[in-house]
């Protein structure tokens, strides 16, 4: 057995680079984005493929722009994650230049006009996502049923066609209220404006055990993804600790005290995406809080804010919303929760 000689302390850890942070963040997503692929066709995987080539292309013109080089920012994986974190969040036969005005904010606006990687106030995904969702509501409520549920699944042949073209060839036996439908917390949310208990709601066969059919195995895949990265100390535990255990403790005591207009706590982490943003959005280190106690104030009002606006708001998922706002936040939250420094 060889022997080394040992260097002298203080041990330094190998520098973490952006693009190994990024490949690992992907490899994190990979299991959620094999589920959801399964449970609503391969239209998910052309919308990841759409996005990232937008994204790619906006941020190679911007930086031409800039007179920055191309390689080191292109190969980073930066925009890449950005552009898979919003096609996850996007129908999957969503029109094709809905990629497109997205990742045009995203990379544009609220990256590069920012100053660039590092320097961008709000998550950029979540920018994009935005922009479409207040600009296109119609092309963007159009989702498809579960595997389970549909009568017909689209395929590549079929996602390609709708994507680009904007129209569905459905089997001549299968109309398209049997492909499409409302997700779970749209059903929710419209049950419970219309004065229906939850649990007659809850009968509709596009909910699951606690969350939505389909949906809670996806998030199941995100949560497994997200303690990888948690193992990798790639995040910080306070964020998507903060976010979730905020949900819980708030829709619990409603749950229990009026179960008939509130949904058990569950519902609200198992539908929508919740998980997903809790573990891969909302810890964005850029345009989150840098301090510990100021990330754990951070996870809360994201879980906050997306309650409210999924109780009073007009959209039935609000936590693209609620990561905006707090990214307004934090800068103020680091203001008054940065640890002591030392000998103070």
């Amino acid at each position: 057995m060889r022997e080394f000689e040992p260097a002298q302390a203080p041990h330094m850890p190998s520098p973490r680079t952006v693009q190994g942070v990024m490949g690992q963040v992907l490899l994190a997503l990979l299991p959620g984005i094999v589920a959801h692929a399964w449970y609503f066709g391969p239209g998910i995987l052309l919308q990841i493929l759409l996005a990232s080539a937008f994204a790619l292309a906006f941020e190679a013109a911007m930086l031409r722009l800039r007179s920055k080089p191309l390689a080191p920012f292109l190969l980073d994986g930066s925009a890449v994650v950005t552009a898979v974190l919003f096609a996850l969040c996007i129908p999957p036969l969503a029109p094709w230049w809905i990629a497109a005005v997205a990742m045009g904010f995203a990379i544009i606006v609220a990256k590069h006009l920012f100053g660039g990687l590092g320097h961008n106030v709000f998550n950029p995904a979540m920018v994009g996502y935005v922009v479409v969702l207040i600009s296109f509501p119609q092309a963007m409520t159009q989702w498809l049923a579960p595997r389970e549920l549909a009568e017909w699944t689209p395929g590549l042949v079929a996602s390609i066609q709708a994507i680009f073209s904007g129209s569905l060839s459905l089997p001549a036996t299968v109309g398209i209220d049997a492909v499409t439908g409302a997700t779970p917390l749209d059903a929710l949310k419209t049950g419970i404006e219309q004065g229906r208990f939850v649990e007659e709601i809850r009968q509709a066969p596009i909910f699951g055990d606690f969350g939505g059919l389909g949906w809670e195995w996806i998030a199941n895949w995100y949560l497994l993804g997200g303690l990888f990265l948690l193992w990798r100390r790639v995040i910080a535990w306070q964020v998507p600790v903060a976010t979730l255990f905020s949900v819980l403790a708030l829709t619990l005591p409603a749950w229990l005290l009026d179960p008939g207009a509130n949904p058990q706590p569950l519902q609200h982490v198992f539908s929508g995406g919740l998980v997903l943003a809790a573990f891969f959005i909302a810890t964005d280190p850029v345009s989150g809080c840098a301090s510990p106690r100021g990330r754990l104030l951070f996870g809360l009002g994201v879980g906050l804010i997306t309650l409210v606006i999924r109780r009073w708001g007009g959209y039935p998922d609000g936590i693209a919303f609620a990561v905006l706002l707090m990214n307004m936040a934090a800068p103020l939250i680091d203001r008054y929760t940065r640890p002591r420094i030392y000998g103070r």
